[in-house]
Order: structure tokens, then sequence, then C-alpha cells
């Protein structure tokens, strides 16, 4: 039976909702670039206080390593956890990864102990004014107060239910993950992954289904492209460019769900619920429309306190500061380091030669080592092509694969692994090459094509 409900659980809805698909969905254009709001503000307030970044984000990391150590001693609750211990009280592994995090931010800061690790290559590129972990500390600011917009007012549940029919046969997922998916493409990777696991944490999302939307739809986002196909000179390029990235995501948002190791992971919730399918049946007297209201319409008139979203947007934003930054720091800055003072991605990059050849790619020994680089961090392979590589065919290859690769460890890459998302850093390896080979064919015709 179809429920009447008031005027203001309208507003509750609609008002948040439009709202939150303008932050973190609609590309503006601030001056000569186009960028999500969200970003957009994390970017202004990064400037604002660029001189004490560093600084700040080094001084949360240090607290995330020694509130987990404080807390490893200190025995789980039986009750529900307090805040400060779903904050600190993790695995020894991630305990850890977080003083390894620790570590490196008090080396970089302070240019202290060996120069490989402090360097404006690895860990200073990370944690500089302008870097990585600066930028990431004031995204998690805004992303995680302004969350509860998309994920609190009933927009999953609206657009879910109409969704299923596409995104369930398609790639195996929920239809509320449209939402997310968008996000992470349109928006910025990083979002997208802190929105997936807001969502797995909160029952929504099934271990398979997180693990699928966290390393299938975390696409960098479009200024990210821009800025990859600006880098190699290629900016004439941009829409054949960005349209193969997108149909090479598509394809294999489709393959890689089916295959080891997404296909292997479990179809059951956080809690240990088993997944029952029960989102794809409609009420009687219902349509996807009406019956997709409905539930946005409960959901909105279940969250009219103010006072308790900014609490919730809160804890998203320590939960961030505390358990993502730390991990960002010390994987990204290993990964660096391999990168930039070894041949480690130089070895690992010399099966791709004779794939690139047989594809008919120019200048494939220099290529083949730009095929594994981006694993450590997204712009290196156009990095390391600046100067090296001459072909428009390779250079346009290159810049597309850096993109769909996904998997990089400085950044989308280290904040899966600091989430609760069920992706061990061996799963990011074969996914990482799996959609690399996967991706070369596609893009290299498509390349073919072009010049």
């Amino acid at each position: 039976m179809k429920q009447q409900h008031t005027l203001s659980t309208w507003f509750f809805f609609l008002v948040p909702s439009i709202l939150g698909i303008i932050l973190f969905m609609i590309p503006l254009k601030f001056g000569e670039e186009w960028k999500v709001p969200i970003a957009k503000f994390a970017d202004i307030l990064s400037g604002w206080l660029e001189p004490i970044m560093p600084m700040t984000a080094m001084i949360f990391i240090v607290i995330a390593a020694l509130g987990s150590l404080l807390f490893s001693f200190i025995p789980r609750s039986s009750s529900k956890p307090s805040l400060l211990e779903s904050l600190f009280k993790v695995t020894p592994f991630w305990v850890v990864t977080r003083i390894v995090g620790a570590i490196f931010a008090i080396m970089v800061t302070f240019k202290i102990g060996p120069e490989f690790i402090w360097s404006e290559n690895t860990g200073g590129l990370l944690l500089s004014p302008d870097g990585l972990v600066s930028f990431l500390f004031t995204i998690f600011l805004f992303a995680g107060l302004l969350l509860p917009l998309l994920l609190n007012f009933g927009l999953l549940e609206f657009f879910g239910t109409m969704m299923v029919k596409v995104m369930r046969p398609l790639f195996h997922l929920p239809g509320r993950s449209s939402i997310d998916a968008l996000t992470s493409w349109i928006g910025d990777g990083t979002i997208g992954v802190l929105l997936t696991s807001r969502q797995y944490e909160d029952g929504f999302y099934t271990q398979k289904e997180a693990a699928n939307i966290a390393t299938t739809f975390s696409v960098v986002s479009i200024t990210f492209s821009l800025v990859i196909i600006d880098t190699v000179g290629m900016s004439n390029y941009f829409l054949p460019y960005y349209g193969t990235v997108v149909l090479t995501g598509l394809i294999l948002a489709f393959i890689m769900p089916r295959i080891y190791p997404l296909r292997g992971k479990k179809s059951e919730y956080i809690d240990g619920r088993k997944f029952t399918g029960d989102e794809e049946k409609l009420p009687e007297g219902y349509n996807v429309i009406s019956h997709g209201l409905e539930n946005a319409l409960e959901t909105a008139s279940k969250n009219r306190s103010i006072i308790r979203n900014i609490a919730d947007g809160m804890r998203n934003v320590l939960d961030m500061w505390v358990g993502v930054t730390p991990v960002v720091m010390a994987f990204g800055t290993i990964a660096l380091i391999l990168a930039e003072y070894t041949g480690v991605f130089t070895f690992l990059g010399k099966p791709f030669e004779p794939i690139l050849t047989v594809l008919g790619i120019p200048e494939a020994a220099e290529a083949a080592q730009m095929m594994v680089v981006g694993f450590a961090d997204m712009f290196l392979p156009v990095i390391l092509a600046d100067g090296v590589i001459t072909s428009q065919i390779t250079l346009f290859t290159i810049a597309t694969i850096s993109v769909v690769q996904l998997i990089y460890m400085s950044e989308v890459g280290g904040l899966i692994l600091g989430t609760k998302i069920p992706i061990n850093f061996l799963d990011l390896i074969v996914i990482f090459l799996l959609r690399t080979l996967i991706a070369l064919p596609i893009v290299a015709g498509v390349a073919h094509l072009l010049f």
C-alpha cells in the first residue's frame, strides 16, 4: 500500500539529493579548468593551508600510528565500539602499516634519514604542500562532511530501484551502485572509493559488490584525464581519447567481475548476511519509478536530524584522516621508491614488449616498462614517456592505458587497502595486470584507427 508523504519529507529528499549531485557529480568550469565543486573546494582550501598542510597531515598520521599502537594493548569491548575504538582498533598488519606511514611522514617533513625516502620524487612527492597526501587531507574534509547528502536522503534508493535491471545483469552490481559509479567516473575516483567503503560498512554492498565497484568504477576524473592527455602533448585528441577510456572501462567493468580474483569474493554482507536478491522484486502495484520514490521518501523521512547528519559527516572525516592517509603514505612511498630507484618495473615490463610489438605499437621496448610503472602512480607512465616516446600511436596508448589500469598505489590502490573492502595487495596486483592485458588490444586498435 502506497504511503502519503508530507511536503517536508519531499523537501528532505529533493534538496539534499540535488545539492549532492551538484557538488559531487557535475563538473563546472572554474577559470580554464573543469572540476566537480567538491574537488575545487579542496583545491582552494589546500591553497590557503599550503604552508602548514605537510606538517598537519604528518601530525594526524603520527596520531593514527600512536593511537593504533596503544589500542593494540587494550581488549576489544563487547558492546558497540566507541568512536576511538573504531578509529584505532585495527589488526596488527594495519598497526604496522600506520607506523611505517608515520615514520615516512616524519622523515619527509624533517628531511631526515635516507634521501631516497624523502626526495621530491618519492615521499616528498606525496607529502609536499601540493602533493597527494595534502590534497587528500582537504578533499577528505569536504567529501566526508558532505557524503551524507548522497547517502542519507534517499538518492541511492531512488536510482538504485530504477537501475537494478541494468547494473545487475551487466556488471553484477546493485542498482544503487549507479550513483557510486557515476560519482567515481565523473567526479573523482578517490571519492568513489570512500563512498563504496561507506556503503559496504553500512551493509548495503556485499563483499563481492564492494570489491567490484572499488576496482572497476573508481576511475580518475575527467579533470585528471585532461591533465594526462595534455602531458603527452595531445590535448587536441581529448574527445577520442576520453571516448576510448569510457569504452575500455565499460568492457572491463563487464569482464572483471566474471573472472579471478573478483569472481571468488563472497556474496555476503559485512555482518555475515547472505545476498538474497530481494532488491529485484517489485511489490504489487508499483513500477520501478514509484517504488524508487517510495524507498527514497521513506529514507528521507528517517534522516531529518541535521545534527546527526553533521556528526555522521565528521565521523566520515576522522575515519578517512586516521584510516586512509597513513596507508597512502606507506604504500605510496614504497611504490615510488621502487619505481624511482630500482629496476623492478623495467624488469616487470619486459613481458609486455612482445605484446606491444604484436599489436603494432612503435617503440615497444621503451614503452614496455610504462605498462607496469602505473601501478606505483598514475602519472609515472606519461612522465617517463615525455621526451622518450615520439610516436603518437604509442603516446596515445600509454596515456589511455595509464587511466584505465585504475589500480595505482599512490592513490586508489592505497585507499582501497586502507578501507574494510575485502581486497588485498595480491588482488590489486592481479587486477592491475589483467586490466592492462585486456585493455591493450582495445586501446591499440583505436590508436591505429586514429593515427
